[in-house]
């Protein structure tokens, strides 16, 4: 059963104060930007706009607007009546569960958030091209919306292991104008291949990350664009019940849409904080994509972190049903909030995960993505343990269409 961290003490919340508001994209001991030489004024330039537009009013209204009117900003706080019934207990206590509804955002997921504010600042630094790379599409989707919108080519890299699985977020991106270019591997290889191409036209190219990792500003970025989804749920909170959630549940695979949830809430002692990563087939069977449970310290992608990795410190191949989790690192502030005991990490097989997506479409009528599907399976483990009418929101990151065959496909699963 999942048990309380021990309590955060007033000395450890004035250093998770002090490191989340530095402007060196330091957490502690992770973080950093550790990349040749030649990135380094690139990233510079970028942290500067960076930290320009975020007390720019102009900026900040046109992209309030965006929210509004093209991402489709605020997403509800939804009760899950019959959800939060399913877990009472014989005296009919427990929890109330609330879903923070991403998946109704235009795209189907969180990463519209992020992308359309990103590719507002490329527009702004004059560029004509933005590049990304992508693993279960959704970022890919939203970063060719967001092109699309503002006039900017847009080059995807994704991986063949992930196109495989993702077929129908590859045509909208191609529906919506964008170059998809294949990369053998998964993401994390579409990730390099995307840096690499940014590298050879950084006069002109945009690199638009969709996830928490990478060289200094570029988590801190992703994760301030997100951290809408937190302040909303702050806000919406107040209006149904007139406090705080209790505890505030996320998947994790780099750490963005929890994040986004989190960030908001970091400095309240009294709101837990669970990320849920992917189990796979088990922790023991080496097949799984839990970072923070069995990985270790070091440098990927340009900063440090933790990471799946060997006893020589070669990057081990991850595994999810859920594409959007398998990637070998996490955020930088992530690895922080483990390291500190603010946030608590536990772990979901794909067994659990496939099970929780049938218990809410049967339950709710919605269709959660499997990434988000690893939260809500935490919800088994985690409901016996809570007093009754303990407030639980859970972020659900996305919508679950672009998985419907893997669903019906796996050969475990009998609907």
């Amino acid at each position: 059963m999942p048990q309380v961290v021990e309590t955060v003490d007033d000395e450890d919340h004035d250093e998770i104060r002090k490191v989340g508001r530095n402007n060196e994209g330091r957490f502690g001991r992770f973080g950093g930007k550790y990349v040749p030489e030649i990135l380094m004024a690139s990233l510079s330039e970028l942290q500067s706009q960076f930290n320009f537009i975020l007390r720019d009013p102009e900026f900040q209204a046109e992209l309030a607007k965006a929210l509004r009117d093209y991402v489709g900003r605020e997403t509800p706080l939804y009760f899950a009546e019959r959800l939060s019934n399913h877990y009472k207990n014989n005296e009919g206590e427990g929890p109330d569960i609330y879903l923070k509804r991403e998946d109704l955002t235009h795209g189907g997921a969180h990463k519209i958030n992020n992308a359309i504010a990103q590719a507002m600042i490329a527009k702004r630094m004059g560029r004509k091209r933005v590049v990304a790379a992508t693993g279960a599409g959704q970022h890919g989707v939203a970063t060719a919306a967001a092109c699309a919108k503002l006039s900017l080519e847009c080059t995807i890299f994704t991986g063949t292991k992930d196109m495989e699985k993702q077929s129908s977020n590859l045509l909208l991106m191609k529906l919506l104008g964008a170059q998809v270019k294949s990369v053998e591997g998964s993401f994390k290889e579409a990730t390099s291949d995307a840096i690499r191409e940014w590298v050879g036209d950084m006069e002109t190219s945009y690199y638009l990350p969709g996830t928490v990792v990478g060289p200094h500003p570029c988590p801190s970025m992703v994760r301030e664009f997100q951290s809408v989804i937190g302040k909303e749920t702050r806000r919406q909170a107040m209006e149904k019940w007139g406090g705080k959630p209790d505890v505030l549940l996320a998947c994790v695979g780099t750490g963005s849409n929890a994040l986004g949830l989190f960030h908001e809430f970091i400095e309240d002692k009294d709101v837990r904080l669970i990320g849920v990563e992917g189990a796979g087939l088990g922790l023991e069977s080496g097949r799984h994509s839990a970072t923070l449970a069995r990985g270790d310290v070091g440098v990927f992608h340009g900063a440090m972190s933790y990471l799946l990795q060997d006893e020589e410190g070669q990057i081990l191949e991850p595994y999810s049903i859920a594409v959007g989790l398998q990637y070998p690192g996490v955020g930088p502030e992530l690895s922080f909030l483990k390291d500190t005991g603010r946030a608590e990490f536990y772990t979901a097989t794909d067994r659990e995960a496939i099970d929780a997506c049938q218990l809410l479409c049967r339950l709710e009528g919605i269709i959660p993505s499997l990434e988000a599907s690893h939260a809500l399976a935490f919800l088994d483990k985690l409901c016996p343990t809570l007093p009754a009418a303990t407030k639980v929101v859970v972020n659900c990151s996305g919508c679950g269409d672009k998985d419907v065959a893997t669903l019906f496909n796996h050969k475990h699963h009998s609907m």
